[in-house]
């Protein structure tokens, strides 16, 4: 855009019917804050400042939410929209115009903003309004009979005739700078909730001579506010809905779009199979060919072409290289990083862990801070007890070593090229390669041995 935009987002409000201790605009939709939407479509206009006004839950809100571009401004009364502008005004540049949004209103596209704010003069506003069948709640449009936008009338102050109207108010407007400062200061709180409303502004524009510029969103949901809990989960699933058309677009298979939540950023290759009630989180890429079962939870990591994610498995901040297959059941916690055809199979844990090509690690397990040669076979039941209660020690597991059930390898130890450990060994030492190490204790069979009877 070629002159300057300041955004002004007013969030101070509480949500009381959400009926929680956070405040409302930090509330999630796909695993960002409301505000968040709404602050990343700010940045898309390329808005010189981000003046967010916060009352309820101001702390927690500065807190959570931070970037040199946003500056909060406090509004310690609730009086309403208009007076939340008025407290944003002194901070508004001079020559900029300037986009109303709400930090509860958060799937606004930014399409729709553009062609707002590019109709913005000193002879015109812009407001977004909405045609609904129901439109009760909402201020309702006034038009005169040439079809110019007059006023905005609320629904506890119109009239029958004005109740039947369906086009509403949004509440999203633009405008410059200097009409803000000219209008701003005339609200009155005369009206039946006693606030100042910023949608007497439309009024002074037609009073003022400066018209009003209509345009309206694509869909409703660009517009809905949340406002309790039932209005919040609405809204998640159509945003989950729009995330999983544009992956199938892209050619990602969903055995049921309907059932599927990305609470991050997706990037997904050709030939992706995802089943039902997957959840991504953070940053996720996979590759080609990946197909990953039904519950599965995935969280920043990698996973790399041709691999299969078995179902009910967890993979967090993992990389995980090609053809590998992993669960069912199976944990990659943190750190953890699969070499090509590694295989993770049922109820297996791994943490900081680097498991080489073609190794197995297949059930029952758990294996942390750790590096694992390639072709390495561990038997069920296998741990590497790393932690003594204070310090973390490190396991070393060469190449082609085979490690029998139910061992326990106390770090720090390393098994050597080619050795293998006999099932139920308490691994101590270092094994060289190619060695057997056996360690447990004698087997004694006691022949005679009567056993205890109930009294």
């Amino acid at each position: 855009m070629s002159f300057p935009l300041d955004i002004v987002i007013l969030a101070a409000g509480k949500g009381t019917r959400m009926r929680s201790d956070l405040p409302k605009v930090l509330h999630p939709i796909g695993g960002r804050p409301l505000l968040q939407h709404v602050i990343d479509t700010a940045r898309e206009l390329g808005a010189g400042q981000l003046l967010t006004v916060i009352g309820h839950g101001a702390e927690q809100v500065e807190q959570r939410l931070t970037g040199e571009d946003i500056k909060y401004v406090l509004q310690t009364e609730q009086l309403g929209t208009g007076h939340a502008v008025q407290q944003a005004l002194p901070f508004l540049r001079d020559n900029a115009r300037v986009l109303i949004l709400y930090g509860d209103v958060p799937l606004t596209r930014a399409t729709t903003l553009e062609r707002l704010v590019a109709a913005v003069n000193d002879q015109q506003m812009a407001l977004l309004t909405m045609t609904l069948p129901n439109p009760t709640g909402y201020g309702r449009i006034i038009r005169d009979q040439q079809g110019h936008v007059e006023a905005i009338v609320e629904q506890k102050d119109a009239t029958e005739d004005q109740l039947r109207i369906t086009e509403i108010n949004t509440g999203i407007l633009a405008a410059t700078a200097q009409q803000l400062r000219d209008w701003l200061p005339q609200l009155s709180n005369d009206n039946a909730q006693g606030e100042y409303y910023l949608t007497d502004l439309i009024a002074m524009a037609r009073n003022s001579g400066v018209g009003i510029h209509v345009e309206q969103p694509e869909r409703v949901e660009e517009v809905e506010g949340i406002n309790n809990r039932q209005q919040q989960a609405a809204l998640e699933r159509f945003f989950q809905r729009q995330q999983a058309d544009a992956l199938m677009v892209e050619g990602v298979t969903l055995m049921d779009p309907t059932r599927f939540d990305c609470r991050g950023t997706l990037h997904a290759g050709r030939d992706v199979v995802i089943d039902i009630n997957c959840v991504f989180e953070g940053e996720v890429t996979l590759a080609d060919g990946v197909q990953i079962g039904p519950n599965c939870l995935l969280k920043n990591c990698t996973i790399g072409a041709g691999t299969r994610i078995e179902a009910n498995s967890i993979i967090e901040e993992a990389q995980v290289e090609a053809s590998c297959t992993i669960g069912p059941f199976a944990r990659l916690r943190p750190g953890t990083h699969l070499a090509e055809g590694a295989k993770i199979g049922n109820f297996v844990e791994t943490k900081k862990a680097r498991i080489g090509a073609g190794s197995k690690v297949n059930h029952l397990s758990y294996i942390g801070d750790t590096t694992m040669g390639s072709g390495v076979n561990i038997g069920a039941g296998t741990i590497t007890c790393n932690y003594d209660g204070v310090n973390k020690y490190q396991t070393e597991i060469e190449d082609d070593v085979f490690v029998g059930s139910n061992t326990a390898l106390v770090a720090p130890v390393k098994l050597g090229k080619g050795s293998t450990v006999g099932a139920g060994s308490v691994v101590t030492r270092a094994v060289a390669d190619g060695e057997l190490s056996i360690a447990r204790g004698k087997q004694r069979n006691i022949q005679g041995w009567q056993r205890p009877k109930k009294k």
